[in-house]
């Protein structure tokens, strides 16, 4: 098991080049298992979540090919309809499976999902809106098994108790393209990747209107073809790459990013006294002055992403005053507050707040990553703090982002891996 070293204390600058979105490629890559003809999916990130799609889409019979950011497949022979635990259970966007699996074979069985350690996430919104497209459900054994006659459009409401659901409202979607009739999904999730996943679809010949806003309808078709596709850049290492320049007092510019994917980010980054330049084709980060504290809540797309809460929060670890984060969407998500306070940091948690007095400086420290995004705070960490911080257990690092030491080491940065002992 490999641990990251990281020498803090280099303002970073440079370029980076922002890799394929990781939470839609996902999505898309189960998708495939709607038609029989050959897909091209570019832009695919290589990482260890896109990796374990495809041992899965193998098992199905789906043939799978990676090379160099491109991946074609094709599933013209599934020979199973189940998605088995050894594998589901490491990953929860795999769970997408269930709704073209439905909407191909008319039948499904998928283990219940597991991925990061992050607080509750509960598959009850895919359920409920699953059946109501026709389709019968039973959990047994810690599988979902899923059979229907024939998928029916329906009037679906998805909404739940932290908001709309981005998964859910993918694999209802996935399931509603095949289905007899007009499907209406209210209060859809809104966030690029589920709009990414509806672009790829129509591009396959589904009927979809109101993508990207609350209310998405679909017409059900009978058959879907093959297409190649570009996946959109991934908002999330952006927004990192971002926070990485801010914490470091660096200057770098990120390049590839959608700048209206980071609208909220980029607010609460001049809100804090960062300066952002944006170009049509770039974002340069620098800091000019001293940070001034915010208070932050995470809310569903267009509002600031559950995914840079970690990174925001390391950032503010070293801004002078109070800020508060108020964390909406997962309020258990806070499983890095006590190694950010193992490096110095001074951060008390209240339920689902996490209330920062900013420090002068974070002190090195090894830690230990719980989860995808928490790894990244406890890199930008790293990169600010003195002395040497070693983080451990950084395969859920590799989940999520694209050889980011290397991206890291062509900014400057100090950071390399080592075996575990």
């Amino acid at each position: 098991m490999d641990k990251l070293v990281i020498e803090g204390g280099v303002r970073l600058k440079g370029m980076v080049k922002i890799s394929g979105a990781k939470n839609a490629v996902l999505p898309i890559l189960s998708a495939v298992l709607l038609t029989e003809e050959p897909c091209i999916i570019r832009n695919v990130p290589d990482l260890r979540d896109v990796h374990l799609m495809l041992r899965i889409l193998r098992f199905l019979g789906v043939g799978a090919e990676f090379d160099k950011g491109k991946v074609t497949v094709c599933a013209k022979n599934i020979k199973s309809y189940t998605a088995p635990y050894n594998l589901v259970s490491k990953m929860r966007a795999s769970f997408a499976l269930l709704g073209p699996l439905l909407g191909r074979l008319n039948k499904a069985k998928v283990s219940l999902p597991g991925g990061c350690v992050i607080g509750l996430r509960p598959v009850d919104l895919h359920i409920k809106g699953l059946k109501r497209l026709n389709v019968d459900i039973d959990i047994v054994g810690g599988y979902v098994n899923a059979r229907t006659k024939q998928l029916k459009g329906g009037y679906i409401y998805l909404g739940g108790e932290f908001g709309s659901s981005v998964l859910a409202t993918a694999n209802v979607m996935m399931a509603a393209v095949k289905a007899s009739g007009t499907t209406i999904i209210d209060s859809a999730a809104c966030e690029p990747e589920l709009v990414d996943l509806a672009n790829f679809l129509k591009e396959m010949g589904a009927q979809i209107k109101g993508e990207g806003t609350p209310t998405i309808t679909i017409e059900g078709v009978k058959a879907l073809k093959g297409v190649e596709y570009k996946v959109i850049p991934d908002r999330i290492e952006a927004g990192t790459f971002i926070v990485a320049s801010a914490i470091t007092k660096g200057d770098i510019t990120i390049c590839g990013a959608i700048l209206q994917h980071l609208a909220a980010l980029i607010d609460k980054l001049e809100e804090a006294g960062i300066v952002v330049e944006k170009t049509d084709s770039s974002l340069r980060i620098r800091r000019k002055r001293e940070f001034k504290p915010v208070n932050i809540t995470t809310l569903p797309y267009p509002g600031f992403p559950t995914d840079m809460q970690a990174q925001f929060m390391s950032l503010l670890s070293v801004t002078p005053g109070v800020s508060v984060i108020t964390e909406k969407i997962y309020p258990d998500r806070f499983m890095h507050v006590a190694e950010l306070n193992r490096m110095g940091a001074h951060i008390q948690k209240e339920g689902p707040h996490a209330i920062i007095e900013g420090v002068r400086k974070l002190q090195a420290a090894p830690v230990m990553a719980s989860d995808l995004r928490a790894s990244a705070a406890l890199v930008l960490a790293g990169l600010a703090a003195s002395g040497k911080t070693e983080v451990s257990r950084i395969y859920h690092l590799d989940r999520g982002y694209e050889k980011i030491e290397e991206k890291f080491q062509k900014l400057g940065a100090r950071v390399w891996r080592e075996k575990e002992a």
